[in-house]
């Protein structure tokens, strides 16, 4: 008989006392685990095989809370890379708080077709108020902790963008204002520094986030790279008094739409001519040749370009390893995308708390991400001459 077998009728032999069920759990748990194991390591336990890819490392413990009552578990570890039960399923904190957003939307009785849909699809049918809550103060108090958390370090550059999502106001569906900020320390690390929800991206509403990040320990900024909206242009001069560069990506749609149709290729490449420069002197003596030589026939981007020069190319006065990253907001693009893809789910926010409880998550997730890589965002070589902090050295030692 085998061991299997063994352990199967051993359980039996206990009859139908109150652990049976949360043992034979486990017992199926550890048995999954097992051929999980097998399989990525290409052997079973202790057999040799030459097809063998990994070696198990010992075990670690985890209580898996079952409707059954806790299961305690061994889950197998790896000499390489890392194992983790598929059943178990974890969920990330954005799926948690994806998950809070729509069971309180579900409970207010104010969601979308789409979103019974996706209530239905999760299991949530029966959720009660008093759960929605209690899952909604575990992740709120995590954002919070995240977002409030003290800004340590020189950030010479900084990211600023918005973008906006649906939310419920007094009964009303209105659109809000989500600004986030990013930057890079003096050690080349990049790290997700806030996020703020409004009713617009007025000057009073950019001024107080700014000021909220200072008041946090931001310091050192340098450059301030964003689009061209004037209430954060005058909220980036009041508060941080760091040089602003124009998304060179924004300005560009800008130019072209004095373009025709078949002219906007031969207009982004005449303009691109500055940007392949090699230095900032360069760069500005081809731009004004590029305005003047399109004065005569398109006066309007002759126009627009004598008055962006100065923000346009303000990055290409930094280092020339960096410049790839500071001449727009994409850094700032791909999380953007991920933040609407999350909030297209959800539809329409019941409030603005929930707004900053998905988003906030995560904005937390990826911070975590980006903190785990091994890689810095700029090296540590080129970033380094530009921190405010005084240089130490060692006196020389005598002979």
């Amino acid at each position: 008989m085998t061991d299997d077998k063994i352990a199967l009728r051993a359980l039996l032999e206990k009859g139908s006392d109150a652990t049976f069920l949360r043992e034979m759990i486990g017992f199926a748990a550890e048995r999954l685990m097992q051929l999980e194991t097998d399989t990525l390591c290409g052997a079973g336990h202790g057999e040799r095989n030459a097809e063998r890819r990994n070696q198990r490392n010992g075990y670690r413990d985890r209580d898996w809370e079952t409707r059954a009552g806790t299961v305690e578990l061994r889950i197998p570890k790896l000499r390489r890379g890392s194992y983790f039960p598929a059943f178990l399923e974890p969920r990330r904190l954005a799926e948690k708080a994806l998950t809070a957003v729509v069971q309180e939307a579900y409970v207010q009785g104010i969601s979308t077709r789409s979103v019974n849909d996706l209530v239905r699809a999760m299991g949530m049918e029966g959720i009660s108020k008093s759960q929605v809550s209690r899952l909604c103060g575990e992740i709120d108090e995590r954002v919070q902790a995240f977002l409030s958390r003290p800004i340590e370090g020189e950030w010479p550059y900084l990211w600023l963008d918005a973008t906006y999502v649906k939310a419920r106001r007094d009964h009303h569906i209105v659109s809000v204002a989500v600004i986030v900020a990013v930057g890079v320390n003096n050690d080349g690390r990049r790290e997700v520094l806030g996020m703020a929800v409004g009713h617009s991206e007025a000057e009073p509403f950019w001024v107080e986030f700014l000021r909220s990040l200072a008041r946090r320990g931001l310091r050192g900024a340098k450059l301030v790279i964003s689009d061209a909206h004037e209430g954060l242009k005058a909220a980036i001069v009041k508060v941080l008094g760091a040089t602003w560069q124009r998304c060179r990506v924004h300005f560009m749609r800008n130019a072209l739409a004095y373009a025709g149709k078949t002219q906007r290729r031969i207009v982004s490449a005449w303009v691109g001519t500055a940007f392949a420069q090699d230095d900032a002197a360069a760069a500005r003596k081809q731009w004004r040749e590029v305005a003047d030589q399109a004065r005569p026939r398109v006066p309007k981007l002759a126009a627009l370009m004598d008055d962006a020069e100065a923000d346009v190319l303000a990055y290409m006065g930094f280092p020339a390893q960096h410049r790839a990253k500071l001449h727009s907001t994409n850094p700032l693009e791909r999380l953007n995308g991920e933040i609407k893809r999350r909030s297209e789910v959800v539809g329409i926010f019941p409030n603005e708390a929930a707004v900053t409880r998905l988003i906030g998550a995560l904005l937390l997730e990826q911070n975590e991400e980006w903190a785990v890589q091994r890689a810095r965002y700029m090296s540590l070589e080129t970033i380094a001459p530009l921190s405010d902090a005084p240089t130490v050295t060692l006196p020389t030692v005598a002979a």
